[in-house]
């Protein structure tokens, strides 16, 4: 239950550390898993002091426990090596400190070490922090490298002289960092995190050359995963040799099988991108060329085409057409004209024959009554009726001497 306790009416430090260690006294046994850091065991002491670590946290906590039990193990323990100790939480009053008496110690094997990579593995790929959509190209010339490796290290030779080597004015923003051992994990993610923030790296390339499976086990740390698959800048791991494979190539944009690929892979070849220039250079000439060579033979085909070597010709051919047109035309027209005419004086000829005007001059008359009509019988005029006469030329008076009665 908590405490009443207030300013005018506290409580003493030992009740304090006694209350904790009440609380403590009541926890049971537990599993923990950890890297041993630091390994204290006397001759002749009956006690070996151990400090446990989380390889992913800079968390750490003391164990203690009787010579007897560590000896079980101590042919295959040793600092740095990761281990399973059942300890029970104990406080130690005078000093208000936490450890763990440890009743019994296991070495974590490889291959159960491997087993757990592979449950891990799994799990982050069901996340997708594996898949191929979410990685990012490289840049063709990154301007500014960033470099997490360990110092002084062949991996850092490698990479610095190879690329180089490829592109002389490339430049490099180092981070040396432990690359194994229990500060590997939360040194490189932080040298990844700051290379993450500097506004002029174009690329990190997280380099390590090869080691044993323990060696490697802090670029398969979950929490250095999730801090390259948040990072905005594109990353290369170049961990180990090519059968080498830690979860931090999975994750990365790019897997380099060596620190020196890596190189390779980052920095394109100066003396390659000259021959590639050349060779473009090259082909643009042919190209145009070919392009001026086929447009002169095409030119030069029109040109010696009739119609250019004798512009006029066409014209005179087409003037001679015409003319000939232009002349059947009239003989056509005229023809027409002709026949036309025939028939007209034909028609004339016939119009002539059966007009009245004709027979008229042949001595005929005709007799026409006071109100202009004609008479066709003898029966129609009656004596002294006054006819008027039309002959072929001209006209005169006459009169009936005997009518038809």
């Amino acid at each position: 239950m908590a405490l009443s306790t207030s300013a005018e009416a506290p409580i003493p430090v030992g009740e304090v550390s006694r209350l904790i260690g009440g609380w403590i006294d009541r926890l049971g046994a537990v599993w923990v898993e950890g890297q041993i850091t630091q390994l204290s065991r006397r001759p002749g002491a009956g006690v070996v002091f151990l400090t446990l670590r989380d390889p992913s946290h800079d968390v750490s906590i003391s164990v203690t426990c009787f010579r007897a039990v560590f000896d079980a193990v101590a042919d295959v323990v040793t600092e740095g090596a990761r281990v399973v100790v059942h300890a029970k939480p104990e406080w130690y009053a005078p000093r208000g400190q936490l450890s763990l008496r440890a009743a019994e110690i296991r070495p974590v094997g490889v291959g159960e070490l491997l087993a757990r990579l592979e449950r891990l593995k799994k799990s982050l790929a069901a996340e997708g922090l594996f898949a191929a959509e979410r990685k990012q190209r490289l840049p063709f010339l990154p301007q500014l490298i960033g470099l997490v490796c360990g110092r002084a290290s062949a991996a850092e030779r490698d990479v610095l002289e190879n690329a180089r080597h490829r592109w002389p004015a490339v430049r490099f923003e180092v981070r040396n960092v432990p690359v194994q051992g229990v500060q590997a994990v939360p040194r490189v993610i932080e040298a990844i995190r700051n290379l993450d923030a500097h506004p002029g790296v174009d690329v990190i390339v997280v380099a390590r050359g090869g080691g044993s499976v323990e060696d490697l086990l802090p670029f398969s740390d979950e929490e250095l995963v999730r801090a390259v698959a948040a990072c905005r800048t594109p990353v290369v791991s170049a961990i180990g040799h090519e059968p080498d494979s830690p979860l931090l190539d999975l994750v990365a944009d790019l897997r380099a099988s060596t620190p020196t690929d890596a190189a390779k892979k980052v920095v394109p070849d100066v003396g390659e991108e000259q021959v590639r220039i050349q060779q473009l250079r090259d082909r643009a000439l042919r190209t145009v060329r070919n392009l001026l060579e086929r447009e002169e033979r095409g030119l030069a085909a029109a040109v010696s085409r009739p119609s250019m070597a004798h512009p006029h010709r066409m014209v005179t051919e087409r003037e001679a057409e015409v003319s000939a047109l232009v002349e059947r035309s009239r003989r056509c027209l005229g023809h027409l004209l002709d026949r036309a005419d025939a028939e007209l004086e034909h028609t004339r000829a016939r119009v002539l024959a059966l007009s009245p005007a004709a027979t008229l001059r042949r001595g005929y008359a005709v007799l026409q009554r006071a109100d202009g009509a004609v008479v066709r019988a003898a029966d129609e005029v009656v004596t002294d009726e006054k006819l008027r006469a039309r002959v072929a030329v001209g006209e005169f008076s006459v009169r009936v001497a005997d009518g038809a009665g």
